[in-house]
């Protein structure tokens, strides 16, 4: 059964990010009977942010784990078990001081764990969780996908940058920018951003 991994972080009620990016995720799963799709809402469910406490759990074994321990990294485990597990991850963010919401961030410090979803060598560093496909589903009053403001778009390369880290490296961006260019210019970009999601789905 395919599962679809579905990250919505904007905190905004009239965020376009998120319905966006549902749509993506409910489309995708039209296209393939028995699929299913596993939200996590970071916004409106934030994730606890890791503490002393989890980061000297993720460095034992198992069997080396604390009670206390174990429950620290209780919600970590079901993460990178819904990450392994999804075949498709479609993830909204707005461009937010040139980078992602800080809830998004917290989910990868939640999954990004040494051993389990990547793994030292002394080759390099190699990443364990292969065979995903990632669609990003970036909002920004501005334009940063290319133009002079380009370089302050550090939210991609970094979803990139990472997710290439854990063995991710199939990644595409939908663009939803230029919202604060004016009513015409918000709905071009929301035109162009759905019609690239039914043009996703019929592909899929």
């Amino acid at each position: 059964m395919s599962s679809i991994l579905l990250l919505t972080s904007s905190p905004r009620a009239e965020s376009l990010s998120t319905p966006i990016a549902a749509d993506l995720a409910e489309k995708l799963k039209g296209q393939n009977p028995g699929s299913v799709v596993v939200r996590r809402d970071l916004a409106a469910n934030p994730l606890p942010h890791i503490d002393d406490l989890f980061t000297g759990a993720i460095r034992k074994p198992a069997e080396a784990r604390t009670a206390e321990e174990i429950a620290a990294i209780k919600t970590s485990d079901e993460l990178v078990a819904e990450l392994f597990a999804a075949d498709t991850i479609v993830i909204s963010t707005g461009l937010i001081n040139f980078s992602i919401y800080s809830s998004l961030k917290t989910w990868i410090d939640n999954v990004a764990r040494a051993g389990v979803t990547f793994k030292y060598t002394e080759t390099g560093p190699v990443g364990l969780v292969t065979g995903k496909k990632v669609y990003v589903v970036l909002t920004s009053g501005g334009v940063y996908s290319q133009g002079p403001a380009a370089p302050l778009n550090h939210a991609v390369p970094y979803l990139k940058s990472v997710l290439g880290f854990l063995g991710i490296t199939d990644i595409e961006t939908i663009y939803v920018e230029g919202l604060a260019f004016g009513p015409e210019a918000a709905e071009k970009a929301i035109d162009a951003a759905k019609s690239r999601v039914q043009e996703i789905a019929l592909a899929a």
